[in-house]
């Protein structure tokens, strides 16, 4: 498996959105590996991204529709309406409820200290893919079945989506792993990573220690689909909370790879996830290593 790199950093929408989606339980929680027992378990939650530093942006404030697939993006999985799914965001950027239809999915209590409201996946059809992984996609829903879009995804057009992944009843873990370290070797918390998948949607990772979730100072990507996604690391300034990153270097040590520098500064990478990574029985963490200033 040959490693590819290397792209100017560059969005892959001239707007994308800000802010982030992420699936929780029913309390706003993270949940290992993004991995769950059931598909009544899978919760929807979006702002500035689970462990964000302050000032962080979140979702643009609107309403937006949600859909959920198998992660290649053939097969909608969601079996109601797209009125049915729908939510709002505020000016601060994270999500205040659903919009009540008559058909309206069910919302969480968030955890004390969660702030947004977690929406219900279900219903949803089982996903054909072999990893249990399934992806969720949100979108303005102003841009449904958006005019000029390249290429609509049951009318969601990925530029201007965000995407998650997540698994139900799966055991083997494929994911992307990227850590952020300063000059003395430390790694730092709070730093971000965006991601791209193999649709041309984004997200939007943030570094984080939470061993509850076996998050180790890494910014995880979980349950990837195969194909080739990419990585993009900005430069970037100091916060309240966080260090500022100038990147002098880039890393990459894929499953069966020795360690390899693709970048003396920032930029994309490209990680191709080959078509057995669930066939292997094993679990395969793709690592990004990023060296700040």
């Amino acid at each position: 498996m040959a490693v590819s790199v290397l792209s100017a950093v560059g969005a892959a929408h001239a707007d994308p959105l800000t802010g982030a989606i992420f699936t929780t339980d029913s309390t706003g929680i993270e949940v290992n590996q993004n991995q769950y027992a059931a598909k009544a378990d899978v919760y929807l939650d979006g702002g500035p991204g689970i462990n964000a530093p302050v000032g962080a942006a979140g979702l643009p404030q609107g309403t937006y529709t949600f859909q959920v697939t198998d992660p290649s993006g053939k097969h909608l999985l969601s079996t109601d309406d797209p009125s049915c799914r729908q939510f709002t965001v505020d000016a601060s950027g994270v999500i205040t409820g659903v919009v009540v239809t008559g058909c309206q999915h069910a919302v969480g209590t968030p955890a004390a200290g969660v702030v947004g409201i977690p929406v219900q996946l279900i219903p949803f059809s089982n996903t054909p893919n072999p990893g249990g992984v399934y992806k969720v996609w949100v979108t303005l829903t102003s841009n449904l079945n958006e005019t000029g879009c390249a290429h609509l995804v049951f009318g969601f057009c990925p530029s201007d989506s965000k995407t998650d992944n997540f698994k139900v009843k799966s055991g083997i873990i494929v994911e992307i792993d990227t850590e952020f370290f300063d000059n003395a070797g430390n790694p730092i918390d709070g730093l971000m990573a965006t991601h791209t998948d193999t649709l041309g949607a984004q997200n939007i990772k943030w570094s984080e220690w939470n061993p509850d979730v076996l998050a180790y100072h890494q910014a995880h990507v979980e349950g990837v689909e195969t194909g080739t996604h990419q990585i993009t690391i900005a430069n970037q300034a100091a916060t309240s909370t966080t260090p500022a990153c100038t990147i002098t270097e880039i890393d990459t040590q894929f499953p069966g790879q020795p360690t390899v520098q693709v970048l003396s500064g920032p930029g994309t990478v490209s990680v191709p996830i080959p078509n057995n990574a669930y066939n292997n029985k094993t679990d395969q963490s793709y690592f990004i290593n990023v060296y700040c200033a």
